[in-house]
Order: C-alpha cells, then structure tokens, then sequence
C-alpha cells in the first residue's frame, strides 16, 4: 500500500536571508518554515529582528520594489516570489501594512476596495460582490460613498483590511493589522479574519503585538531572535505557555494575562499551565493556593482604586513610580493617606483649557461644545472608539488644527490666534507615524532645526542639542538619516524634537504604535521620568491596560462629546461608561475582579501593583504594562 503523500505547503521559506542596503548583517537570516492552507501563523520577535522585512519579501516587494540582497527562497503556491512581478504575485499574496495610508489612492471607500478586483479583470458583478462583502465584514458598507481621508486612522486600517479580502488570495499577510482600532474594532476585524479562515483554503501570517486579541485566533507562533534567526516554531502553548520566560526576556510582547502570570508565579503563586487570557488567569487563581506567609502580599486599598492614583502603597519606601508629585509643587497629603494625592485640573489653576470647542472636518462635526481642564504635571489619556473625535481633540489642542478663537488656551495662550513658532514653545505634538514630522537630512539638524528657528548662537544649539541626543539615546545616531532609525529610535527622536522648545507640555498620538515591548517600555519610562519632572503628558491611545498603568486621568470620548474626564480608577470602576464609550475594560481588571480565593487582588489593574516577585531582579511587569 502507497503512503499518502503530504499536501504541497502554501507558503515554503527556505534558508531566507535578507540584506538590506547600507546593512551589513541580514534580518532575517537563514529562516525556514512551511505555512499550510488553514492556518493562522503569528510571527513574533524584537524590533529589528526582521519580521516586517519578511513579510515583504512574500509578497515581492522585496527584492522588486525594495533594493535588498536575498539569499535563500520563497514560494507561495508553487511560485517563487524572486522570480516573478508583484502584480502576478498579488492573485497569491494579499498584504496589510502597518500604516494603511501607504496603500489607499483612490475617492472612495468602494472605489477603493474594488480597484484590486477591477486589475485583475474581472466581471463587473465579481468586483461589486467582493467589493461588498468585504466592506461589510468591516463594518464600512454604509460608508462606501465617503472619501477615505474623511475616516479615522482605525477605519483606514479597516478600510485596508476589507481590499486585502476582495482580493480572495489564498494567502493574507497582515503587519500589524489593529493597531489603530478600537477594541471593538479589533474583535470585529478577527471575527471576519476567522471566517474567512474556517473554509480552510486560505492562510493568515500575522504580525501583531496586541496579543490579548490575537491569541485565541492564532494556531502556531513563529519566532525570530534578535539577530533575525528561528528561535521557536510550534503551537500557541508550546509557545507562548512553555516558552513565556524566554520571549520576555527577548523584549517580545506576550498576553497581559500572561506578564501578570509571570510575576504572580514568581511571588509564589502557583500557575500551571501559564494562563493566557483573563478567563484563564481568573480561573486560575481561584484553584490556586495562596502563597506561603513569608511572601508579602499587598493589602487591597480601602477605596477600591487597585493602587492606581498617587495614593499608593508601594513596594518600597520611594514614592511609586510614574506618579509622583514634582518635588517644586508639593501637595499636602489628605489625612490618612500614604503619599500625596495626584494633581488634578481641579486641584491647582488649569494649565489647559477647552471651552464651548466645536470643529469641522468639511460637513461633518468632529468635535461638539468640548469642555475641559488639564492640570499642570498631569499625565492624562484620551480614550474612545474610532472615530470618537481623539486625534481631532489633542490636534487642536496643539494647534496642528487651529481650534476657533477662543476656546483653546494653553498656559493663557490662546491656541486659536497663535502661530506655529509661539505654540511650539508652550505645547510639543508628537504624530503617530514618526516620519510625518521629519525634514531634515540628520538627527542632529533634526533636533538642531527648532533650536535654531529662535536664532539662538551655534554654540548653544550645539550643546543642546547634544545634550537631548544623549538623554534620549542617540548621540551615535547624531550624523544618521532619520529614516534610517529603528521604529524605536525614530519614536524616541519625534519626541526629542517636539521637546527641545522646553515646552511644558508634550501630546502623543499613539506613543506605542508599531513598536515591540521592549521598545514601547523604554518609551514609557521616559515618557514617566518626562512627567515626574513636572512636564504634562497627554496621550491617545486604544491600549486600556497602557492607560491604567500610567494615566493619572482619563477623558472618555464619544461622538465628538466628552463623556468622562475623572481619575483614571473611577473611568475603569464605571463598567457602564466602558461600554457606552465602546470600549472594553483592561485585560488585568478583567482577570481579577471578582476573584474570591483571593480577594487581596481583586481590585488590582495595574501590573506594578500585583505583588512583589521574591527575586525583585527577575520582575516581568518592572517596566510597567
């Protein structure tokens, strides 16, 4: 009797080295795997580790469209991608990039989704099912008419998403496909993704750092480390579950669940198997003896804020970090109370504030009769489903959108009457793509550009802008094009040059924004140690459990409206507001609250404040979320 002979894999990487130029050392380098049809690979890996540059070379853009060295090969049903054009390529390989701008280029959101199928010569009927179909999976048909510059960041990655699935490849390659959505918008974005898989003749490679979303979607886990090699090739729980301590310390992103695990583990509590989402954790510590009476466990707080405000109790005599108040503007503290309470815009004279703020984009108000105070020293989040009105709100707070006269003042400035060169000085505005706000040929005359628009002597702008190169890392970098950093770098640089004014207030769209757990942490404590100096951080952001570890307040849009602007415990206590809000509660509150067997850590959110690792050296939450 014959022996079956195995099917022929979709996807075939062998030995795949690429070389970019001016580099010396390919990323990645030596890969091999297969991908059959019906799987959802996730690939994983630190920054720099070449996974984005992977992603291109299956589709053909490396080494057709992007000049690299590739040793090794590639096949994707049969054909090698070196050898054949893109655009056949693109019946095989859909493609998702991180910034969905990079490939949206006509006026409407159905011309849009149907110009691949129109390419590829099909029956108009075809290409206005596909166009459809896919636009609903989405959640955009009612929007088909619209001009995709009239969407939010996350309805233009959704909109990205629905061309990629009118393409009907049999392989989707998706670099880092919900970064800019909503959590309702992911669940929704994987739903559809999940249907499109079950049939079982089309494969997903997927590049994504939002693990708490992706796990339960994902069949296998490739790795690369950080010098572009196969580290680990197996099941989620081969993975993720056995090799937990390992990708941490690469600076990998793993589950929320699974970082609180990590450290609970280590404080004596035992997980076994390692949980990987809430409902695991949760289900977890309920079977889970408490640990022995010589490991310190921290007393849930009176008020049921899970630690969160400058309330703390922390895990040493110092104040907690993130949270403390500048030493130049101390607070007494309110009787009973361990450390002082945060500034808020009530506490002292506003340093920001909103009044009556209605903007238009075209027809449509983006922003209706905003009203709000932001306190010097604070570090505040503006959460809300997509197209809530976020990046419109901190653009005319910065003045990239001048805000009507009147209803913006910054420090007494009046946002609405300012030119760029005043406001710079009183507010830095930091983009969520680095490279919309690089223009000059080095770092150096990147951060140097500013200085000099006030004419200041050679010699000063020499010196400080040294001086910001080397407290940010980049003083190698001095002579490098900016376009030639890491994400990471280039992250650190935008906020370098939105700094160097000595403006007392600094806003971030989408701080973490494409870039690995590694990165995203050295961001966050730089970004902390910023604001324990006594600069005002305000940033947006859909990553809930982010906000927790590090917002002092929280503004909750909706619709353009402001919902909610309270201390960020109260925001998160309000299970009710979440959901109107179109949100979702933290991973972390939603593994502990409730938790019976042990109702110290029941009211838990932030990942600092579980309970102390007995090896504090070997702490998996020490850089925050």
């Amino acid at each position: 009797m014959l022996a079956a002979v195995p099917p022929v894999p979709l996807v075939r990487v062998r030995d795949l080295g690429i070389t970019h130029d001016g580099e010396t050392s390919p990323a990645p380098a030596s890969v091999s795997f297969d991908i059959a049809a019906g799987e959802v690979v996730l690939l994983l890996g630190p920054s720099g580790s070449g996974k984005s540059t992977l992603t291109l070379a299956l589709n053909g853009l490396i080494p057709h469209a992007v000049p690299a060295d590739v040793t090794g090969s590639v096949e994707v049903a049969g054909i090698d991608t070196l050898a054949t054009t893109v655009a056949e390529l693109s019946t095989r390989v859909a493609m998702v990039f991180q910034d969905p701008d990079a490939q949206l280029v006509t006026g409407t959101l159905l011309d849009e989704v149907a110009f691949g199928p129109e390419n590829l010569r099909m029956p108009v009927a075809q290409v206005l099912e596909r166009a459809e179909t896919a636009l609903r999976r989405v959640g955009l048909w009612e929007r088909r008419s619209e001009n995709p510059d009239r969407l939010s960041g996350g309805g233009r990655q959704r909109l990205a998403i629905a061309c990629a699935l009118a393409m009907g490849s049999p392989l989707l390659v998706l670099d880092e496909p919900t970064a800019n959505l909503d959590p309702r918008g992911i669940e929704e974005v994987y739903a559809a993704l999940a249907e499109l898989v079950a049939s079982g003749d089309r494969a997903i490679l997927l590049v994504e750092h939002n693990l708490d979303a992706a796990v339960g979607f994902v069949d296998r886990v490739i790795v690369l480390d950080q010098d572009g090699g196969l580290t680990a090739d197996g099941t989620v729980d081969d993975v993720l579950r056995g090799r937990a301590d390992e990708l941490h310390d690469m600076g990998v992103w793993l589950p929320v669940s699974t970082i609180a695990a990590l450290r609970l583990r280590r404080a004596g509590y035992a997980l076994d198997p390692l949980p990987l989402t809430p409902a695991e954790l949760h289900a977890a510590l309920e079977g889970a003896d408490a640990p022995g009476s010589s490991v310190p466990v921290a007393p849930a707080p009176a008020d049921g804020s899970g630690s969160q405000t400058r309330n703390d109790t922390p895990e040493s005599d110092a104040p907690a970090p993130g949270i403390r108040i500048h030493p130049q503007n101390p607070i007494p503290a309110p009787e009973g109370s361990a450390a002082p309470a945060p500034r808020t815009a009530e506490a002292s004279a506003p340093l920001i504030t909103v009044r009556g703020l209605t903007l238009r984009r075209g027809r449509t108000e983006v922003l209706l009769d905003v009203r709000l105070d932001i306190g010097a020293g604070e570090f505040v989040a503006v959460v809300g489903a997509n197209g809530a009105g976020k990046t419109s709100l901190i653009q005319a707070l910065a003045g990239v959108v001048p805000p009507p006269r009147g209803t913006v003042h910054v420090d007494g400035l009046d946002v609405g009457r300012s030119d760029a060169r005043t406001l710079s000085a009183r507010i830095g505005f930091v983009f969520q793509n680095p490279e919309h706000q690089f223009i000059a040929h080095t770092v150096f005359d990147e951060v140097a550009h500013g200085l000099r628009l006030r004419q200041l002597p050679d010699d000063e702008v020499h010196d400080r802008t040294m001086a910001l190169l080397e407290r940010f890392g980049l003083e190698a970098k001095a002579r490098t094009h900016p376009f030639l950093l890491s994400g990471g770098q280039k992250r650190r640089l935008s906020v370098g040059t939105a700094l160097v004014a000595g403006a007392p207030v600094l806003v971030l769209d989408e701080p973490t924004f494409g870039q690995d757990r590694a990165r995203a942490d050295e961001l966050l404590r730089l970004l902390r140690e910023l604001n324990d100096e006594g600069t005002t951080i305000i940033v947006v952001t859909h990553d809930m459990q982010l906000v927790t570890e590090y917002a002092h307040r929280t503004v909750v849009l909706a619709d353009g409206r402001v919902l909610a602007a309270a201390p960020t415990p109260d925001v998160f206590g309000d299970t009710a507001l979440i959901e109107r809000a179109g949100l979702r509660l933290p991973p972390l509150r939603r593994a502990l609250h409730g938790l019976a067997r042990h109702p110290q850590l029941a009211t838990t959110v932030r990942l600092a404040d579980l309970p102390a690792p007995i090896d504090a050296s070997c702490d998996p939450a020490g850089g925050g979320a």
